[in-house]
This record gives C-alpha cells, sequence and structure tokens, in this order.
C-alpha cells in the first residue's frame, strides 16, 4: 500500500493505493493521529488506487469518523470502486460517512 498527502483548500487529501489490511492499518492510523494532533479537521480519503480492504482497515476508518465528529470536522471519502463501495454499502458504513464519487465533489462540501 502507498498514501500520498496533499493539501488541497483547507482539506488534507489522503490517497490510498493498493492492499489496505492488518500489515498496514497502523500505518494509517498513524497519519491520520498526526494531522488531528497538528489541528487539521479536514480529510478526504481518495480511494482510486485502493483495490482492497479488510475489516482491519475499515477499522481505521471509522476511528478516524468518530475523531472527525468529536473535533466537528469532516471526513469524506471519494473516488470508491465499485467492490469497495459494495462493501461499505454492506456493512452498513455507506450510512456512517461522505462519500462522493469524485475529489472535485467532495471538496464542495
Amino acid at each position: 500500500m502507498n498514501i500520498t498527502k496533499d493539501k488541497i483548500r483547507d482539506f488534507s487529501v489522503l490517497i490510498i493505493e493498493g492492499r489496505f489490511d492488518s500489515t498496514n492499518s497502523a500505518a494509517v492510523e498513524a497519519e491520520i493521529d498526526r494531522l488531528y494532533n497538528s489541528g487539521e479537521t479536514k480529510i478526504i480519503f481518495n480511494f482510486s488506487g485502493l483495490n482492497y480492504i479488510s475489516s482491519s482497515g475499515l477499522r481505521v476508518f471509522l476511528i478516524a469518523q468518530k475523531r472527525a465528529l468529536a473535533t466537528r470536522g469532516k471526513l469524506h471519502l471519494c473516488n470508491m470502486k465499485p467492490a469497495i463501495k459494495e462493501t461499505f454499502a454492506v456493512i452498513g458504513f455507506s450510512d456512517m460517512f461522505r462519500i462522493f464519487d469524485t475529489l472535485e465533489e467532495a471538496l464542495e462540501h
């Protein structure tokens, strides 16, 4: 897995590529902690390169969403491939997250 970080407008954008599973979930969680601890409250996860997500990866997003709510911030997800989007829908995460088709849409909300 590879994570690229960018700043667009007032959002920190994390682009996740590859497989997101137990072997790398701690690294993503640490990056999220760094962002929130540095005062960032608006985060977008761009899933354009994400091919697989395990329950460990899903747990990281659940924790990130709790942090966003606690800080009155924003956590947006975008560019999900159909299989990832279906996973979020099946487990009920589609109702818990703001999910957008494109990065541009995520930046506007």
